[in-house]
């Protein structure tokens, strides 16, 4: 099985179709998106009802602390993010945000677990930023690995049998292999929201047969988002990020 890993898509329409235009080009069995429909971005509803589709054809879709922050605002969350919430309210149909309140905190497939942020406790949003905050999801679960999302930084750590967890190389395009004498846990990236350096669109390929897992970018027409962006009277920074992918 090859399986295509999305999140943070954060209402990136043009990031969203660039990263699925590439997904029809490579052999993808099965799509699983890690939440963070919405937020940041001016496309709420389109990503939403593009999300949605692809639940109907057979995807994965689990629930991310903006898509959440929909129904139940966190007081945590920071005021620029706070706001760009209660804007999208206002662009979601009762539809739409009824099928986001509908998502489940974390799913399993096979020997996957997928969630958001963290697989000890899905709904704390607990940023996996490091080695040593990704070994209480090693603990959490038996699962051989872990996808999620939450950080938009791909990052990859493995959990050897003496329990010792190590951060790994990500090189973007080339795949990594996942011994089978280990365990895994990778951060596939963000696909309207990278914050790496990189303003390109990011997602993963996960292959089953092989046993290896590709990061991927993929370029889009980021001067449309922040045109929108603008228009939509969303807060000023939030252009920059997209632009210098920080």
């Amino acid at each position: 099985m090859r399986l295509a890993v999305l999140t943070d898509i954060h209402a990136n329409r043009e990031a969203l179709t660039a990263v699925l235009d590439d997904i029809s080009a490579r052999q993808i069995n099965r799509i699983a998106v890690l939440g963070d429909i919405v937020g940041y971005g001016p496309d709420p509803g389109w990503c939403t009802d593009r999300a949605a589709g692809l639940v109907a054809e057979g995807a994965i879709c689990v629930k991310g602390n903006h898509d959440e922050a929909l129904e139940v605002l966190d007081p945590a969350m920071k005021a620029m993010a706070r706001d760009v919430i209660l804007w999208t309210r206002g662009h979601l149909s009762p539809a739409q945000r009824g099928f986001l309140a509908g998502l489940p905190m974390q799913a399993d497939l096979d020997d996957l677990r997928l969630v958001h942020a963290s697989a000890q406790n899905p709904g704390d949003w607990t940023y996996v930023s490091g080695h040593t905050r990704a070994v209480p999801s090693f603990l959490a679960c038996a699962a051989r690995l872990i996808l999620c999302g939450h950080v938009h930084s791909p990052a990859l750590y493995s959990r050897d049998q003496t329990g010792t967890v190590r951060n790994q190389a990500v090189v973007i395009g080339q795949p990594a292999p996942l011994l089978r004498s280990r365990r895994w846990l990778a951060v596939v990236g963000a696909v309207g929201q990278p914050r790496d350096g990189s303003p390109q669109a990011g997602y993963a390929v996960l292959d089953t047969d092989t046993n290896d897992l590709t990061f991927r970018r993929v370029p889009y027409d980021v001067a449309e988002t922040v045109r929108k962006l603008r228009a939509a009277g969303l807060p000023k920074p939030l252009a920059t990020r997209l632009m210098r992918g920080v």
